[in-house]
């Protein structure tokens, strides 16, 4: 360093590296001047602006974690919901099933005593029917009967009382007759 020196003292040529000590020591002042105003006015601001920035972001993440948590609670409440519409859904389908069973077993009740009420109705019908046909058989049996017995007596069996306990009796005759043959073969 001393070289260099003594080369500056010479009065030789001067280096580019090393500038003249009064430009140094203005270089430097000023140096600290702009550093010292930076630091006292801008660093505050920039400070400034980059806390706010770190408050917005992190009052971001806390509101978007709280929106979060706010989705996860609307998500479950629906789940819930979800869940007791399914019950009672498969609790009105049980219902249902229940009355329809019941209205089929009632409906079925209801068509077995129509049905009865109609057979009864049949069978008294019939047995009526048959009645009024055994009576007016017995009837043109007797009349035929007493004019073929009166055409052979060659009397006129024309009283009625007589006529009727005629008719009768050959009548029970020919059922007791045909129940006879019914004993035999029953004995048999």
């Amino acid at each position: 360093m001393n070289s260099l020196v003594q080369l500056a003292a010479e009065g030789g040529t001067q280096n580019p590296l090393f500038p003249p000590i009064p430009e140094l020591i203005i270089g430097l002042l000023a140096f600290v001047i702009v550093f010292g105003f930076l630091a006292k006015k801008l660093l505050p601001n920039i400070n400034r602006v980059l806390e706010e920035r770190r408050a917005a972001i992190e009052g971001g993440m806390e509101k978007a974690e709280a929106t979060q948590a706010e989705a996860q609670q609307v998500l479950e409440d629906y789940r819930a919901q979800l869940a007791d519409a399914r019950h009672e859904a498969a609790r009105l389908r049980q219902e249902a099933q229940e009355q329809g069973a019941a209205l089929i077993a009632e409906m079925r009740a209801e068509g077995q005593r129509q049905r009865e009420e109609i057979i009864a109705a049949g069978h008294a019908q019939i047995e009526a029917d048959r009645k009024q046909a055994a009576q007016t058989l017995r009837q043109d049996v007797g009349r035929l009967a007493t004019e073929l017995a009166g055409k052979i007596v060659g009397e006129s069996l024309a009283d009625q009382a007589r006529q009727s306990r005629t008719i009768d009796r050959f009548l029970d005759g020919l059922e007791n007759k045909a129940a006879d043959p019914a004993k035999a073969e029953a004995g048999r």
